[in-house]
């Protein structure tokens, strides 16, 4: 038989998280159950059931054991699953701008919670780590505990790529994994913080289940992330999705990267405020805009130009299916929307031989991107356990 092609293999894969998630509610909401009574309940076949089972096994979210009886019977008594008490619990952290954000997903409890606290701008990174630490010990109603994590995936703003990597905004990632890793005793799976909320709204948010998305997101820096055939998409050295250093004004400002005229000196928010001049943030932006002021709809339609542009060009080289955009400046509306579509649409080849391209806004917030610690974590075999973590159903 020929290979199977990657849309196989990833369809596969959608379809088994689905079981995976169906028994394990089963188990969650009936307790203890034979591998008969769970057929009689899911209604999968005996073949997929015996696989998605031993699957769960196979990762610790399951056990069995065999009822003890009284007496002598005629046989053995049937074993009964049930969820593993000690199953992973994963922990997802996004270190923002000025913002500690977690996510814990419980596996026996079946649910996700987050929590979020400010912090000032020159907080030190042991403070942002004690500050994680505090949060997490607040989630889930004290079910979760430090000592059950099994995994942490860690969001941070700017580039995330080669331990050696100098360039300016770039995080020494080594140091903060290991930081991360110190204060919670177990390895920290760490990325940046768009891409993370990209998979994120590929999981649970405006783009479930597709197999190709663009997420941009366009807040105090510009930035995104790619998924291409199902899986997140880093480049050869774990840079890409930085949107927002591509050149979109020759002449422009001068950017943080050293370089001029990228997308965040005109799309940002303190572009969009400067150009605007008396805004100080996005709601008195959009107070503006609510009593007509022509300054603000004329910095946004700048903005929403330039961006429609930059994402023509990115769905021109990668094709997507569909566009997720995120961050507070999305809170401006059509002022920002409709420029951004007509450049899109406008600069988008083969318009007339498909359907429109589907653009969305992201549905899960600032938190977002914790979220995607904990998808990070479910697409990937966790450290230290060496076998992939089921996707149970999330209560966001």
């Amino acid at each position: 038989m020929p290979p199977k092609t990657e849309w196989q293999r990833t369809g596969a894969s959608q379809s088994r998280r689905k079981h995976e998630s169906l028994v394990l509610g089963l188990l969650r909401r009936h307790g203890s159950l034979t591998r008969g009574e769970l057929g009689d309940l899911c209604r999968l076949s005996r073949t997929t059931l015996y696989d998605v089972v031993g699957a769960l096994m196979d990762s610790g979210a399951v056990s069995a054991s065999v009822p003890k009886v009284a007496g002598r019977g005629r046989g053995r008594p049937a074993e009964k699953l049930s969820l593993n008490p000690r199953a992973a619990d994963l922990l997802g952290i996004d270190f923002a701008r000025q913002a500690v954000r977690v996510a814990a997903m419980t596996t026996v409890h079946g649910s996700i919670s987050s929590a979020s606290e400010p912090h000032g701008p020159d907080a030190s990174w042991e403070e942002r780590v004690d500050v994680a630490r505090r949060l997490t010990r607040t989630l889930t109603g004290g079910t979760l505990r430090l000592d059950a994590l099994k995994g942490i995936g860690v969001g941070v703003t700017g580039p995330v790529g080669p331990l050696e990597d100098d360039s300016p905004g770039a995080i020494r990632r080594n140091a903060v994994s290991a930081l991360v890793s110190e204060r919670f005793g177990i390895p920290a799976c760490l990325d940046s913080n768009t891409r993370l909320a990209t998979l994120a709204e590929r999981t649970w948010g405006a783009a479930i289940d597709e197999q190709d998305v663009l997420y941009l997101c366009l807040s105090h820096s510009v930035g995104g992330g790619l998924v291409l055939g199902g899986t997140l998409h880093r480049g050869a050295h774990g840079m890409s999705g930085q949107f927002g250093h591509i050149t979109v004004d020759p002449g422009g400002e001068a950017c943080i990267c050293g370089r001029v005229g990228c997308l965040e000196t005109v799309a940002s928010i303190g572009a969009v405020l400067d150009a605007h001049g008396s805004a100080e943030d996005v709601p008195q932006l959009v107070a503006a805009l609510d009593v007509g002021d022509q300054a603000a709809y004329s910095a946004l339609a700048r903005a929403g130009a330039h961006v429609g542009k930059v994402l023509a060009d990115l769905c021109n080289a990668f094709g997507p299916s569909v566009i997720v955009l995120g961050g507070e400046l999305t809170d401006t509306g059509p002022a920002l929307m409709e420029p951004l579509r007509r450049e899109l649409d406008a600069n988008v080849t083969c318009r007339g031989s498909r359907t429109p391209l589907r653009v969305r806004p992201a549905k899960l917030g600032e938190v977002g991107a914790a979220l995607g610690g904990l998808a990070l974590l479910l697409h990937r075999q966790p450290a230290g356990t060496g076998r992939r973590v089921p996707l149970s159903p999330a209560v966001l």
